[in-house]
């Protein structure tokens, strides 16, 4: 088979591999259909951020090729998403519904030590662990029908990382007004705030450094404005707000704007072990905060009623679209969300 490899900064290139096989009873191969970007994905690569080669690739939708004899919740021929990251619904932390914190003494032999599979642009990717439920499945139920594999491959991370700053906060406070800035590229942000507005938010505020997502946001119906200049000490404080900067000064403002006893969440990695936070003012107002990566496989579910049942719709965020052969290139190439298709 072939799969995509980032080689060096700047290098990404199809190479031949082994076909994957069958190797583990409770494994499933799948064909992607449609492998999207991460927004972590293009620094990683123009950038050299973790050293290579790796294949790339960890949002995907596809179909189910051969199935081992444990797997009876899918058959060949089922679209799929499929989380990017490997839970083996044996650990505590998989029984208490937190599975990308998956920790069991030792992986099947087919899963990847690192916890997630970064390869699915591939022309066929092995599953490690896709089991009928109990113990919870890796690979999500069938996709819903009617819905393209391009909008069902943005699902996986990104829009579940923007979904999970919004939604459980939302329904902590159904019609809570919510403040999202944003500085770091990419499209989390966006997908923060198309899933705040669908889900009835009372005030949808969404600050940018970036003139395209802002006018990106204004469209599917937030307050959408352009920031320019350092960050000031606050904005005005709302319940729910959404940090996206990927700048300790920006982070600071972010926390200092979330009312007492709000919800702040902060979408950006932040690679300083030493960014300092304003904790006495956190602990005068009461606020909560959360840091953490996508759990893919805890909130695709809600992800998936979102689209069935509100006007959310991936695409409103602004997607390049590229065939399966043109990945190498289009890998390397500036676009708020990507999506290599088939």
């Amino acid at each position: 088979m072939r799969q995509l490899v980032y080689t060096r900064p700047g290098r990404v290139e199809w190479q031949d591999a082994p076909d994957p096989q069958l190797t583990d009873q409770g494994a499933a191969l799948i064909a992607p259909l449609a492998v999207a970007r991460c927004d972590l994905d293009a620094p990683m690569v123009t950038r050299g951020l973790f050293p290579g080669p790796y294949p790339v690739g960890h949002e995907v939708a596809g179909t189910v090729v051969a199935t081992g004899p444990e797997v009876t919740r899918h058959r060949a021929g089922d679209l799929v998403i499929v989380p990017f990251q490997i839970s083996c619904g044996h650990c505590p932390p998989c029984q208490a519904g937190t599975f990308a914190a998956s920790a069991p003494p030792t992986w099947r032999p087919s899963a990847d030590r690192s916890g997630s599979a970064p390869w699915a642009a591939a022309t066929a990717a092995r599953w490690p662990t896709c089991y009928s439920s109990p113990p919870p499945t890796t690979c999500s139920s069938p996709a819903p029908a009617g819905i393209q594999a391009v909008v069902l491959a943005t699902l996986p991370d990104n829009v579940v990382d923007g979904y999970r700053s919004v939604g459980p906060p939302l329904a902590a406070r159904p019609g809570a007004d919510v403040l999202i800035v944003a500085a770091a590229a990419g499209s989390i942000a966006l997908y923060a705030a198309a899933a705040a507005v669908a889900l009835g938010a009372g005030h949808v505020r969404y600050l940018d450094t970036d003139p395209h997502r802002v006018d990106a946001a204004t469209a599917f119906g937030a307050d959408a404005a352009r920031h320019d200049g350092p960050w000031p000490k606050r904005f005005a404080s709302v319940d729910i707000t959404v940090d996206v900067t990927g700048d300790a000064d920006g982070l600071a403002t972010v926390i200092r704007s979330t009312a007492r006893y709000g919800h702040c969440t902060s979408l950006a990695i932040d690679f300083n072990a030493t960014t300092p936070m304003p904790l006495l003012e956190m602990y005068t107002r009461g606020i909560t905060f959360h840091t953490s990566r996508a759990d893919s496989l805890r909130y695709l579910p809600d992800v998936l009623k979102l689209l069935a049942t509100t006007a959310f719709d991936p695409l409103a965020v602004p997607t390049t679209i590229r065939p399966w052969d043109e990945a190498a290139g289009a890998w390397l190439q500036p676009a708020t969300k990507l999506v290599i298709a088939r």
